[in-house]
């Protein structure tokens, strides 16, 4: 088969039957539907959507006709009984979210899994997915682990935070907007207030924000506006640090206490014995604080 075999327009009918087609949807941006996404859903036989009155919307903007019906969190079993015995019938047959990849912290998982265990074909169209979309603006790097929403209640949201503290890859997840400012204070009070945490808000929208900063300043940011605590929210935060790393951090943070009352060259010394951590670097890391604020290092000596 040529690679590019069916990246071709389809008429209605031709999807081969008894297929279901797992199609990536815009984040935000109703042009980035993908090509091969329109004509899929063009070509087959009955679409179903988490919310329809949202997916008419992209639908009318790519002039696509296909009969709509529902398939969301509360009504998933019933309606996925319904997709099989139509697939089964010799329909084809796609599921779409209202954004983003389906089954992705959005309902489509069982109908996908049903259909497999009835021996159905399912083909997935690559496209759009926020978390994805995020961690490209990050600069944070793989692998990582997607957690999706967080436990709404404050004690379990810290519960789950502490028991990925420790693990060494990135993570990416959603957040509501008004629950974003918690989360990050909770992040900062968790993980350590000197975390990288990016801040990606409205992803593809025409608010779009991404910030990276640290967890302890987060919270901050937020408060500066109060439109960036709006919107459809992911947040991705670094994996935890090494051994050497953290000890560097504790140095650091021994450091900035000490520099208060002694000059850069004394301080170093002894928050590298206090901290473990290596002197050179703890000096090196002295005069970047020094020249950020436009200050000698003192040690003129």
């Amino acid at each position: 088969m040529s690679r590019h075999e069916n990246s071709g327009s389809q008429e209605k009918g031709s999807q081969q039957s008894g297929r279901l087609y797992v199609v990536a949807t815009p984040i935000g941006n109703l042009d980035d539907l993908s090509p091969r996404a329109r004509d899929t859903l063009k070509s087959v036989d009955r679409i179903y959507a988490e919310d329809t009155r949202n997916s008419a919307v992209l639908l009318a903007r790519h002039g696509i006709a296909t009969p709509l019906k529902a398939l969301h969190a509360h009504n998933e079993a019933q309606a996925a009984a319904e997709v099989l015995d139509f697939l089964r019938a010799g329909h084809s047959a796609a599921l779409i979210s209202d954004a983003g990849t389906p089954t992705i912290s959005d309902p489509g998982a069982l109908v996908v899994a049903q259909a497999h265990a009835a021996g159905l074909s399912v083909h997935p169209l690559p496209g759009p997915n926020a978390a994805l979309t995020a961690l490209s603006a990050a600069g944070l790097p793989g692998p990582f682990a997607f957690l999706g929403f967080l436990p709404v209640k404050a004690g379990a949201r810290r519960k789950a935070l502490e028991d990925w503290r420790d693990f060494p890859h990135s993570l990416l997840l959603y957040e509501a907007p008004h629950r974003v400012l918690e989360c990050v204070e909770d992040i900062a009070a968790v993980m350590g207030a000197g975390r990288e945490i990016v801040i990606a808000r409205e992803l593809t929208k025409m608010f779009e924000q991404v910030h990276r900063c640290r967890a302890g300043e987060a919270a901050a940011w937020l408060r500066e506006d109060a439109n960036r605590q709006r919107g459809e929210f992911v947040l991705a935060i670094a994996g935890a640090p090494g051994i050497a790393d953290a000890t560097l951090g504790e140095g650091e943070r021994v450091l900035n206490i000490l520099l208060e009352a002694l000059p850069l060259k004394q301080a170093a010394r002894l928050a590298a014995q206090i901290s473990g951590a290596r002197k050179n670097q703890l000096y090196e890391y002295g005069l970047q604080q020094a020249k950020m604020r436009g200050e000698a290092s003192g040690d003129n000596e």
